[in-house]
């Protein structure tokens, strides 16, 4: 039985059992609209993402298997392959590429431990200098992350200038004006390149661990730093008891960011050192650059990025589970 209402001064309403059942379907429709509409605004970021890394990733795994030189560079999905002949010479360390690989790992191990210690304590103490109220402090929060905001290449070839040897300001004031030097240094070749490479890539990097350790004292009340000074606490046992335990979520994405970063950083020894850096300074990711396109050997080339990738998923993971622990056993 269909029953019609017509409410004063509107329109009849429909208010049998079949109109009520209409609207089930609409609502259905509209509630996976609802649902669907962030995985269909998600979406293009998913193919770019596709397109963009994860193509990649896998057309340089099946490299990592072939044959690939100069020689079939124009088609190389016609070069042989060669199984794990390529991780072999890779991972042979009497070999003179194995050899080569490992010394450049532990060149790369050594400079990603000194840089991002650096950073984190540089980044660190002039965050909680900053935490302080005084004349000028928003433009000193500035000049900090002037380094973090420039451009890597033109940041790092002013470096480059200033690192020359004749006419350099780094040997203009450790030897002309301080005379800390006995002769003007070789910062580009030798072995101080490594120390130039880390002062660049400290230089470059600490402001951004400023940035986040600065967000992340904010969260912390002043009410604690309040309380511990009632208590006779001082400045050290304050930074001690308060600040590091509640930076450590904070600290611990920093320095797993900082650590992927300068691990795998290739504008800043690429534009100081060219092509070929010296072997004090001889990161991995140049060294498998070179690997690949300076001695057109793309297999070899691809099997150390394998290596590279699984050794920082390694990393990674055990650091993820490390951390977690460490939370589970705080709580």
């Amino acid at each position: 039985m269909t029953t019609t209402t017509a409410p004063a001064g509107g329109p009849a309403v429909d208010t049998s059992p079949s109109g009520a059942a209409a609207g089930g379907p609409r609502r259905r429709t509209g509630r996976l609209r609802r649902i669907g509409l962030p995985y269909l605004l998600l979406l293009p970021a998913l193919v770019l993402e596709l397109l963009v890394h994860l193509v990649p990733m896998v057309i340089g795994i099946v490299m990592s298997f072939k044959e690939l030189t100069q020689f079939y560079i124009r088609d190389w999905g016609t070069a042989p392959w060669s199984g794990l002949d390529n991780y072999k010479v890779s991972v042979d360390f009497d070999a003179p590429v194995g050899e080569a690989l490992l010394h450049s790992f532990l060149v790369t191990v050594g400079f990603t431990l000194l840089s991002v210690g650096l950073c984190w304590l540089i980044g660190t103490a002039a965050a909680v200098f900053m935490q302080d109220t005084f004349r000028g402090r928003g433009l000193l929060r500035a000049l900090f992350l002037v380094p973090y905001a420039l451009p890597v290449y033109a940041a790092v070839i002013t470096w480059v200038f200033m690192f020359q040897h004749d006419n350099g300001l780094v040997n203009h004031v450790l030897h002309d004006q301080l005379g800390l030097t006995d002769k003007p240094s070789f910062w580009l070749i030798g072995d101080n390149s490594f120390l130039a490479l880390l002062t660049v890539s400290v230089w470059k990097g600490w402001p951004f661990a400023f940035l986040i350790v600065m967000a992340g004292l904010q969260n912390i009340p002043k009410e604690l730093y309040e309380a511990a000074a009632l208590d006779g606490a001082g400045m050290w046992q304050q930074i001690r008891r308060i600040t590091l335990p509640s930076l450590r979520p904070v600290n611990q994405v920093l320095v797993l960011v900082l650590f992927l970063w300068t691990f795998n950083d290739f504008n800043t020894p690429y534009v100081l050192f060219g092509k070929s850096a010296p072997a004090a300074a001889d990161l991995i990711s140049v060294h498998i650059y070179q690997a690949s396109f300076v001695t057109w050997n793309f297999g070899t080339g691809s099997a150390m990025s394998v290596l590279l990738l699984l050794f920082l998923l390694l990393v990674t993971g055990g650091y993820l589970a490390l951390t977690s622990r460490g939370r589970r056993t705080a709580a």
